[in-house]
């Protein structure tokens, strides 16, 4: 019979049974070690007497209800830690002093006399042969299946507590060969943890050549974002596949177990460190009222649907001119919701449809995340462009002063900073009608209208991300337009939650700012999105690379690098730190009415060159 056939046969056996086992060996071996230690001391064989022999029986007699209450037949074999020496060892101490007041008692009752070594050399060698044995059925139970890659090990970087649950979750599954640890704990450096070695981060490049590591498990489940976001960027520059334990918030709450791994996100290069949202100002905008989102079935709006149902509104409406959009949306928040959904379908731009809704449903809160955001497709289509964004801004508005909807949120972008797109100019108009409408009605009336200004989103429609994504599955290569561009990004989540906020720090006409962090290279974003999927860059420098990156010409509208703010300077800090304020003298909107007027004639005209003169001159700043 093989080893592997005895290994298995002994995994399959009930608890009890692999108990019983461990008993009887443990009495045996205790016994043969009795007879060991008898035969040391005396220098020759040793044939006991009936009295010895008694007394020797007594031995695992006492021993085993002291491993019992130590947990020795608790423990699993094929887990069992480093630390369970110490355990084993208090374990035949005490099962030592035990047996020899049990021979004090035999003496002073001169039933029979054994030398005083004996003892001494029981506990040493009982302490051998009860930890080596259960360390050398861990070792034979572990060893790797035939079936098992050795050559493409597995690094887990973190050797704490959640690191060795990995390591043990892995073995188990026998999918992976753990070769080494990785850790920033020099006290830990060129020592054994659950069996494995622990390295510095600076050993990775010679535990691919001689180890043959093709993966690196981050299990740093406590660390913040800027911690993450160093170690995943300094991994990165291998060439080797990228996953992590997730957070140990998700590990708490039982979204995720130890042994399942997430793949690493580009939030993880990113490094930003998300600021708690404030419960009062969520509890304000959400709580017990009825909330209308404009296209919730995008990117943007799906994300504020979900946040807004885990903060009890009274009924949520979601408007969305995309049927399938609209189905899904609703069909996905359904399990998660205990108030109404009201889904309609139409258009912001449908001034009969928004009354009907809003005088329906009693609408208090709008969140308009609904426009048309892909920059090239409104730039090849002005007339629509400024139709949905800038005369569907306008129209739900206004539909919304005449319902006195109290809080109206814009979502909007920071292409609407000194547009140089049709999209970002329509940005910019919807901006000032808000703060047009914002400004009129901030007096006492309790509407409070503002616009949020944040950049790219990871995942988003539209978003680089996934577009990058598809093409290294594809097997590139990949495509971005300029080398020196440069983007905000942030996830989805936190920009819901900071737009939530910013709505309920409102006074009336704002324009907020979302603090998104330094602007990131586009050129290093898919450098580091390749790396992470296992690949290399191919380059001049390294013409044998899996994907290629390729530059093509700047598209129509495009700019170089987007600005959050008109004059940062002049930017002021609300009680979110995320959260910054325009000045309220930033920008009047006199004449707005007027250069509507000339928008929408241009627009029923069909004159594109119109459309684009109006649209451009209003804005410029």
């Amino acid at each position: 019979m093989t080893l592997s056939k005895v290994r298995d046969g002994l995994s399959g056996l009930p608890r009890r049974a692999k108990q019983a086992i461990l008993i009887a060996f443990d009495t045996l071996a205790l016994l043969g070690v009795l007879w060991l230690s008898f035969t040391i001391r005396l220098g020759g064989p040793f044939t006991p007497m009936p009295a010895h022999i008694l007394l020797m029986l007594l031995a695992p007699v006492v021993a085993i209800p002291v491993f019992v209450r130590l947990g020795l037949y608790r423990a699993v074999i094929r887990y069992l830690p480093e630390r369970a020496l110490w355990t084993i060892i208090q374990a035949m101490m005490l099962a030592t002093l035990f047996w020899v007041f049990a021979l004090f008692l035999a003496e002073a009752t001169r039933l029979a006399i054994f030398p005083r070594t004996v003892p001494f050399f029981y506990f040493i060698f009982g302490t051998v042969i009860i930890a080596g044995s259960r360390f050398l059925a861990k070792a034979l139970l572990w060893l790797p299946e035939t079936g098992i890659d050795r050559r493409g090990g597995v690094v887990i970087y973190g050797a704490g507590s959640a690191g060795t649950q990995l390591a043990e979750a892995l073995r188990a599954q026998r999918a992976s060969h753990v070769v080494a640890f990785l850790d920033d704990d020099q006290n830990l450096w060129g020592r054994d943890v659950a069996g494995i070695r622990v390295y510095p981060a600076s050993k990775l490049g010679e535990l691919i050549r001689n180890r043959g590591v093709r993966e690196v498990i981050l299990s740093v489940p406590s660390a913040d974002a800027t911690r993450r976001a160093r170690i995943v960027a300094e991994l990165s520059h291998h060439q080797l596949k990228i996953r992590a334990l997730p957070a140990i918030a998700d590990l708490v709450s039982g979204k995720y177990l130890v042994s399942q791994l997430r793949e690493i996100d580009i939030d993880d290069l990113l490094g930003r460190s998300a600021v708690p949202a404030d419960p009062e100002l969520m509890r304000e905008m959400l709580a017990g009222r009825v909330i209308l989102v404009t296209g919730a079935g995008g990117s943007i709006g799906s994300e504020l649907t979900r946040l807004i149902v885990r903060h009890g509104p009274r009924k949520l409406v979601l408007l969305e001119a995309n049927e399938f959009a609209l189905y899904e949306i609703e069909r996905s928040l359904k399990p998660l919701a205990e108030m109404p959904l009201v889904p309609v379908l139409g258009s912001v731009a449908d001034a009969g449809l928004l009354r009907r809704t809003l005088a329906t449903h009693g609408v208090e809160v709008i969140f308009h995340a609904a426009a048309h955001k892909h920059v090239p497709l409104v730039e090849a289509n002005p007339l629509e462009g400024v139709r949905n964004n800038v005369i569907g801004t306008k129209t739900l508005v206004e539909a919304a002063v005449a319902a006195r909807v109290e809080r109206f949120v814009l979502i909007s972008t920071d292409k609407a900073v000194r547009p140089a797109s049709v999209m970002g100019a329509t940005k910019r108009w919807a901006e000032l009608i808000v703060r047009h409408h914002g400004k009129a009605r901030d007096g006492g009336s309790g509407m409070r209208y503002c616009s949020v200004r944040f950049g790219n989103v990871l995942g988003s429609n539209g978003s680089v991300v996934p577009l990058f994504r598809e093409q290294i599955a594809a097997g590139g290569p990949v495509t971005l337009t300029d080398n020196r561009m440069t983007r905000y990004f942030m996830s989805v989540h936190e920009a819901a939650e900071l737009i939530v906020q910013a709505g309920a720090l409102a006074e009336g006409g704002d324009i907020f700012l979302l603090d998104m962090g330094e602007p990131v290279a586009i050129r290093d974003l898919a450098e580091n999105m390749i790396r992470l999927a296992g690949l290399s860059v191919k380059s001049a420098d390294n013409p044998a690379g899996d994907i290629a990156i390729l530059e093509t010409a700047a598209r129509p509208g495009e700019k170089l690098t987007e600005e959050l703010f008109f004059d940062p300077a002049n930017a002021l800090r609300t009680t979110q730190p995320k959260i910054l304020r325009t000045p309220p003298g930033a920008r009047n909107t006199d004449g707005l009415e007027v250069a509507l007027a000339a928008l929408e004639a241009a627009l029923a005209a069909e004159d594109e060159a119109e459309v684009r003169r109006v649209l451009f001159e209003y804005v410029e700043e």
